[in-house]
């Protein structure tokens, strides 16, 4: 799994890419505070490779909790920014600083 942050000078957006390993899943999202937890809006693309990859605009200077989807089951990215509990969900979600 990986996060890239690419920051856009000219708007105060930050482009983060999300690469997830799951080269024997069918399906895989990242959903979060920034698409309202929805995994359709946070669909990622299958690679050749068998990896799944999106790119989304998130504002700059927020925080966002978010978590992956691979089909079906929840996994936290192991290179987030931090962690947080999140009592609703009863598990730590990843953090995502931008």
């Amino acid at each position: 799994m990986a996060i890239k942050k690419q920051f856009i000078k000219t708007k105060p957006v930050c482009k983060v890419t999300f690469t997830v390993e799951a080269k024997e899943a069918a399906t895989a999202s990242v959903v979060g505070d920034f698409n309202d937890w929805n995994s359709e809006a946070g669909s990622l693309s299958k690679l050749k490779n068998g990896s799944f990859k999106g790119a989304f605009d998130l504002p700059k200077d927020n925080s966002f909790e978010f978590r992956y989807v691979v089909d079906g089951a929840f996994i936290n990215d192991p290179e987030a920014d931090s962690y947080r509990w999140n009592a609703y969900a009863n598990a730590e979600n990843s953090v995502l600083e931008v």
